[in-house]
């Protein structure tokens, strides 16, 4: 996307991250050795512990440089239920170039979602794919397990960095069903890169067991580094 194209959007972003700054309190950790230039290579961002419709709020832990990158090549997988609401929806689409509506199942939307991965985008998903509630489970009460998406995605992925964002969690802030949020919570995370290629060798690319060994991993890094005392 080119720049006049692109200069909305990252003025939205910067409005977003200026507001969220104002109005709440922020931490953020790395988890590991902080990279040498955080952010910069990062071309799949994964957030894990997906909680509520505020999520964009976190928008205030990344630098300006990777907000135009996202204003520029962002892509998103978005829920029909989200992106149809009249305000969230909305939202998320001026966020960046391409948000594609996908359902519950897997159809011709994921699959039209896919064609647009390339290894220029920043492909931002939350491979849960539904929000947590306050019980710790799924609206439907069934336990917050990973999809296979995020696999897909990174089969289509070689090039630079895959960023975990490790969500405390927003039910603090806004629930599912609520209203209005409560400002000036503080707002927690963790943030790890890790190349993309070699992720894509530890997990076993090329091998029956790689989509497993990629939703067991992510699992395992999302209960180890999301909670908090």
């Amino acid at each position: 996307m080119g720049f006049l194209a692109a200069l909305p959007r990252f003025i939205l972003l910067c409005a977003i991250k200026a507001a969220s700054l104002l109005c709440f309190r922020f931490s953020s950790e790395w988890v590991g050795e902080r990279p040498a230039e955080p952010f910069r290579h990062a071309r799949v961002g994964v957030l894990l512990n997906h909680t509520s419709l505020f999520e964009p709020i976190l928008v205030a832990l990344f630098p300006l440089g990777w907000l135009w990158r996202v204003a520029r090549h962002g892509l998103m997988p978005g829920a029909d239920v989200t992106l149809d609401r009249p305000i969230a929806g909305r939202l998320i689409k001026l966020m960046v170039p391409k948000a594609v509506t996908v359902t519950r199942a897997r159809d011709r939307t994921w699959t039209e979602f896919l064609s647009h991965v390339t290894e220029e985008n920043v492909v931002l998903i939350s491979p849960e794919g539904r929000m947590k509630r306050r019980g710790g489970l799924d609206k439907h009460g069934k336990p917050m397990t990973l999809r296979g998406g995020i696999v897909e995605v990174l089969e289509r992925k070689s090039e630079g960095t895959m960023l975990l964002v490790y969500s405390e969690g927003l039910h603090h802030v806004q629930a599912p069903g609520e209203g209005f949020p409560r400002l000036f919570k503080l707002v927690r995370a963790r943030l790890e890169e890790i190349p993309v290629e070699r992720y894509k060798k530890a997990m076993g690319h090329g091998t029956p067991e790689f989509r497993a060994n990629v939703i067991a991993d992510l699992a395992a890094r999302r209960d180890r580094h999301c909670p908090w005392d």
